[in-house]
């Protein structure tokens, strides 16, 4: 890409940050996207660059907005731990504490930590929901207090693609009276100035980047056999991946029966964007995400989301081995958040964050007092970052750093 395709701008001493961002375009068929960095409690990195709309050709803009999948799980975990702050949550309660129709089938001891770190059992519903019921919220969180846990709760963590949002959403408005987005808006996104959103107004939506799939053009594999099979094999119907992925759009929505370009039209339909899927449809840009973290590690501009004592508990490891959901990798959380693993081996031992299928992320190092937000349109097959945001990613510690 032309260096005059890069907008934005460095802080004096991160300018290889730029250099990494360029070559994801140059080298690693970036479309469009954009980084930023906050050290210290102060943006020193704003970039972005590419195309928003590969079918009119719209660029990326200063303001462009995207969604970031998995990547909101950081914002409805920072909800929480901001609710447990303030004495309003306790994280070792019983999650019917809060939710009573929640002590159904076993479920009566399940503590809140186990929903924040993928502990539950929970990672599907068994009932079959329309796209209609799935996205107006209390159908799923009236599925999910009748549903039985997938394995003993607190014995092993999987990952709860879906369900985390509405498991941990629904604790936070039994206890705000506010839904996550709207809680979000109110406590988090207007105090730090975020366009970061679940639930969309329909007056943001001309802002909103189009995803790229990373299926192939025309189809759902079916004239690629060996990505169709390496799909099937690791996401198929009945895979615990698979029924995580589905949920709670069983029967349909899904990867069988659907076109890549069915499944595509829906994730840049307004109808979900407007929807709150606190688990994987935020909308936000890259310094949103950056200032978001920063905040949790310093104060911003007077305001600091997590206190010190907060952001400990909110960090510290709560699972061990591999992940039952995630073909037993490495991949550990603490109350919300991703955690460094020898899977996720960016920054010093405190990091902590969330990524998103496809390619995005939010990243912070309280060591190195740095906050980091990644967002793009072309979705990549990795589900904990790929090599694009992880170039971004080096490239800042590298200069936090020689800054020290």
């Amino acid at each position: 890409m032309a260096e005059s395709q890069i907008h934005g701008w460095t802080a004096e001493g991160w300018e290889g940050v730029r250099g990494a961002f360029s070559a994801n375009f140059d080298q690693r068929k970036e479309v469009g996207a954009a980084f930023s960095a906050y050290h210290r409690g102060k943006k020193v990195v704003d970039l972005w660059g590419g195309i928003a709309d590969e079918r009119s050709g719209s660029p990326w803009e200063e303001n462009t907005m995207v969604m970031v999948f998995s990547t909101t799980k950081g914002a409805t975990a920072m909800c929480a731990n901001q609710l447990a702050q303030q004495g309003k949550l306790d994280m070792d309660a019983p999650v019917a504490e809060y939710w009573p129709e929640f002590a159904q089938a076993g479920k009566e001891k399940i503590p809140v930590s186990y929903l924040l770190s993928h502990q539950a059992g929970l990672a599907w519903i068994d009932e079959k929901l329309t796209v209609e019921e799935a996205l107006s919220w209390d159908p799923v969180v009236t599925a999910l207090a009748r549903q039985a846990p997938g394995w003993e709760p607190g014995t092993k963590h999987g990952y709860h693609a879906s369900t985390y949002g509405w498991l941990v959403g629904e604790v936070v408005r039994r206890i705000s009276g506010l839904s996550l987005g709207t809680y979000l808006a109110h406590n988090i996104a207007e105090p730090l100035g975020l366009d970061l959103y679940i639930g969309l107004p329909d007056s943001e939506e001309p802002r909103v980047a189009t995803l790229v799939s990373f299926m192939p053009e025309g189809g759902s594999g079916d004239g690629d056999n060996e990505l169709s099979e390496l799909l099937g094999a690791f996401m198929g119907p009945e895979t615990p991946l698979g029924k995580a992925l589905r949920s709670p759009f069983s029967g349909s929505i899904g990867l069988e029966g659907h076109s890549s370009g069915d499944a595509a039209s829906f994730m840049n339909s307004r109808e979900l964007h407007a929807a709150e899927a606190p688990a994987f449809n935020g909308i936000c840009d890259a310094r949103s995400l950056a200032r978001m973290y920063s905040a949790a590690i310093n104060e911003v501009d007077g305001f600091r989301l997590l206190t010190p004592g907060q952001l400990k508990a909110a960090t510290t490891q709560l699972t061990s081995g591999g992940n039952f959901v995630l073909f037993d990798i490495d991949l550990q959380f603490g109350l919300g958040f991703m955690l460094h693993s020898s899977l996720v081996d960016l920054g010093g031992p405190r990091s902590f964050g969330h990524f998103g299928m496809g390619g995005s992320l939010g990243w912070a190092d309280p060591d190195a007092e740095l906050a980091m937000g990644y967002v793009m349109n072309r979705m990549d097959m990795g589900m904990v970052g790929d090599v694009r945001g992880f170039e971004l990613v080096t490239a800042s510690f590298d200069a936090a750093a020689q800054a020290s």
